[in-house]
């Protein structure tokens, strides 16, 4: 079976003239002349190569289709010609018969689908490479038809069939690793392992049913977002049910024209929707594409498919809100220390070098007006400078690129005259001031409280035990020292008194 997917594979790589990369390897650029002498098809003739790699991943099936997808987003390590030729790979595949996808929904709960459903549709109304989403209805109390919902079953026998291609991708990672010219850099079995992982997860639809049940929380009440509740109690690993939204595609523009619409509020609420998630949340929707976003009735998103989704830490947030702010005032020098600083560049890195790497790249980009500047560029240049510097970029952080790119395309083809940055600057200025000063400071004290109300009053003995254990005098020495250090420094104590005070007062 292996053997008989390598050798299509193989067929595929010769029909769509990716032996090409052998000349781009001068030890193999002999392996490429000989290639050359087999017949060439015409699209090898025709096409350049970016669009033969898509042409051949589409050919291989769903599975490398996906792969590609996720690999788009790997601008930190793509050419942008790849990573924009992979962009346009869609996930097109044919449905499977409702009459399985009944079975799995009655092997996932050991019950018949009458028992769970008033009325379940056979036929699917959406269909990918994982899994088919059917048409619903819960029981009511009379045993009726209650609420209508969204049923996502994943397709029969997924899991060898990506067990067999994840292996066969490891092993032309590692022969890209060692054939290619720029293998090591690319990191292909990393990018695997990645896509390995990622790939399970949406394999397991209790994980997308809690991303989608986090989403709706963070924003409940919301005026710009509604996300569907899930029915956990029909869910499972295979099967998950979730309220059916009622809307239009984002992408119906004249539908949405006609239904009266206000274009420009919609596509500044997606930004300010982006924003929050990031800032406020640190947990934000990353695959918010036209085919992911519907439009209620009420003019409010509706988001759908929580697959893949991404997690910021307030070290990520900070490094953003810096390089954003930093970056839209030209201060390139603070994008430079900012770098070095996180870490992400070898501390031994010259910051006058780097800003002059960041000035180069970013600088040309400020010929157009602001309301035209990209933010998904801006993190774009940002990522190609880095990697001259030998900046291993976060996944997170190529989510929220990805992601941040979308909601631009989406809000600027609502609105062209859409400013990102007149609506995303208050979100930053305000982040950065909850976390920097007086407020960041009373805040990190009223969190760390019920942390010091237990460790406190355990510090005098634990500190009398380790006196007691000091047989040779040196923690006395350096007690006894510490303590007149601690004198000259009363008025710290007492302004952290002061602050205690009135963090106890607040509450």
């Amino acid at each position: 079976m292996r053997i008989a997917r390598f050798y299509t594979i193989f067929t595929t790589f010769q029909r769509y003239g990716l032996n090409d990369f052998f000349g781009l390897h001068p030890r193999l650029r002999w392996l490429h002349r000989v290639s050359r002498l087999l017949p060439r098809s015409a699209i090898a003739k025709r096409e350049p190569l970016p669009v033969r790699v898509r042409l051949a991943l589409e050919n291989l099936g769903p599975i490398f289709v996906k792969f590609g997808q996720v690999l788009s987003t790997r601008r930190d390590l793509l050419p942008p010609a790849y990573a924009d030729e992979l962009a346009h790979l869609q996930d097109r595949v044919p449905p499977f018969d409702g009459e399985l996808a009944r079975d799995q929904v009655e092997q996932a709960f050991g019950k018949p689908i009458a028992e769970l459903y008033a009325d379940f549709d056979l036929t699917p109304v959406a269909s990918a490479s994982v899994a088919q989403v059917h048409r619903a209805w819960l029981k009511d109390q009379d045993g009726g038809r209650g609420r209508e919902v969204a049923v996502k079953v994943l397709r029969p026998n997924i899991l060898p069939v990506i067990e067999q291609d994840l292996a066969l991708m490891r092993i032309l990672a590692r022969l890209a690793e060692k054939l290619l010219p720029d293998g090591r850099r690319l990191k292909p079995r990393e990018v695997v392992g990645e896509f390995d992982k990622y790939l399970h997860d949406e394999l397991d639809l209790m994980h997308e049913a809690a991303n989608a049940s986090q989403l709706r929380r963070n924003f409940t009440g919301s005026d710009q977002l509604v996300v569907p509740e899930v029915f956990f109690d029909l869910c499972s690993r295979d099967v998950m049910t979730m309220e059916w939204m009622h809307g239009t595609p984002i992408s119906r523009i004249d539908r949405l024209r006609e239904q009266g619409v206000d274009l420009k509020k919609l596509s500044r609420f997606g930004v300010e929707i982006f924003f929050t998630q990031v800032f406020r949340h640190g947990f934000f929707h990353a695959d918010m594409h036209p085919g992911n976003i519907f439009v209620a009735a009420d003019g409010r998103y509706i988001a759908l498919d929580f697959g893949i989704v991404g997690s910021l830490t307030e070290y990520d947030k900070r490094y953003l809100a810096i390089n954003f702010l930093a970056f839209f005032n030209r201060d390139y020098h603070r994008v430079a220390t900012a770098h070095i600083e996180s870490g992400w560049v070898p501390k031994d890195t010259r910051a006058e070098e780097l800003e002059a790497a960041v000035r180069t790249v970013c600088e040309p980009i400020f010929e157009k007006p602001l309301s035209q500047i990209s933010f998904g560029l801006v993190l774009l240049r940002l990522f190609e400078t880095s990697r001259r510097f030998n900046v291993e970029i976060q996944p997170q952080l190529v989510l929220l690129q990805k992601t941040l790119l979308n909601i631009e395309g989406l809000g600027r083809q609502l609105d062209p005259d859409l400013d990102l940055w007149a609506t995303a600057k208050p979100f930053l200025v305000k982040w950065m001031n909850e976390q920097i000063g007086w407020r960041g400071l009373l805040r990190t004290l009223k969190n760390e409280a019920p942390d010091w109300a237990t460790t406190l009053p355990a510090i005098p003995r634990k500190l009398n035990e380790v006196l007691s254990a000091d047989r040779s005098g040196l923690l006395i020495e350096g007690y006894t020292q510490l303590m007149r250090e601690q004198k000259r420094q009363n008025w710290l104590l007492m302004l952290i008194a002061v602050l205690l005070g009135l963090l106890l007062f607040a509450r």
